[in-house]
């Protein structure tokens, strides 16, 4: 991971964890209701791991990230 060196006040940099986060909120967190803390966290483990292996992508050519990653890293 790099960091960011762009200037003060240029929130584009935030922008695809802004969108990330969002796709686990509208596709997890609002569809369930969670009694404790450890619940939210193992939930959102799960989808990280259904988003990268399981969630087909149209952007990504109909496939997963990890799929995506494997055919197209050089």
């Amino acid at each position: 991971m790099r960091q960011s060196m762009s200037g003060v006040g240029r929130c584009i940099d935030n922008g695809p964890m802004e969108g990330y986060c969002g796709i686990i909120k509208s596709e997890m967190y609002y569809l369930k209701k969670f009694t404790s803390k450890e619940n939210l966290i193992d939930a959102i483990e799960a989808y990280i791991v259904y988003y990268n292996n399981n969630r087909y992508q149209h952007r990504l050519n109909c496939m997963t990230p990890i799929e995506y990653h494997e055919t197209y890293a050089t």
